[in-house]
């Protein structure tokens, strides 16, 4: 008998963080292609460890300095180069093919909701995202359709990973069916390993 707790089914957000926790070893190269307040950027510098590196990316320079505090408080600093750049250059600043990058679509949380991802551009970063990956490596997408942007990105995102070749790629749609309308999704794709098992 185990007193180990039962898993608990929650959001997208923490959907993505167990696939990455599974995904990602000590000495990886990784991606948080939207920054935010650092909580995924968090988590993939606790999981690269001391020898691998997190590369994060956010055009809001309110979201570098939230970022750059919760690291420093944590003692993970040097394991992250964050970018106060747009996810969709994410091919110029990574060089290092990454084994996991995560995508946290819409605002700001905490901040004024001014500024949010674009349809136009969250496709590239994507695009970008699945080329880069290595083989075996994953890219998550939580997408916030409580708002016309989102709603916009969550059609878009759903129709281009729906259009992967299933021979390269796994993808995966999580949905919430009796969440109340504009539930954050997730979306899951995964490289196929080509080497022989």
């Amino acid at each position: 008998m185990t007193n180990e707790p039962r898993y608990v089914l929650r959001n997208a957000r923490h959907l993505a963080a167990d696939y990455v926790r599974r995904t990602v070893r000590e000495g990886d190269t990784v991606v948080d292609a939207t920054m935010g307040n650092g909580y995924d950027t968090l988590i993939l510098c606790e999981l690269v460890g001391e020898t691998g590196h997190v590369y994060a990316f956010d055009v809001q320079l309110e979201a570098i300095l939230r970022t750059d505090e919760r690291l420093k408080a944590a003692c993970v600093r040097e394991r992250a180069t964050l970018l106060n750049a747009g996810h969709e250059t994410m091919a110029q600043q990574v060089k290092k093919a990454p084994s996991a990058i995560m995508f946290n679509f819409g605002w700001l949380p905490g901040a004024q909701h001014v500024v949010t991802t674009k349809v136009e551009t969250s496709l590239a970063a994507a695009d970008t995202a699945v080329r880069l990956i290595v083989p075996g490596g994953i890219v998550t997408l939580c997408i916030y359709p409580g708002h016309e942007e989102g709603t916009r990105e969550l059609k878009a995102l759903l129709s281009w990973a729906g259009s992967l070749p299933v021979r390269t790629f796994n993808v995966l749609h999580h949905c919430f069916s009796n969440a109340a309308p504009g539930t954050p999704q997730l979306i899951l794709i995964q490289k196929n390993d080509p080497s022989p098992h």
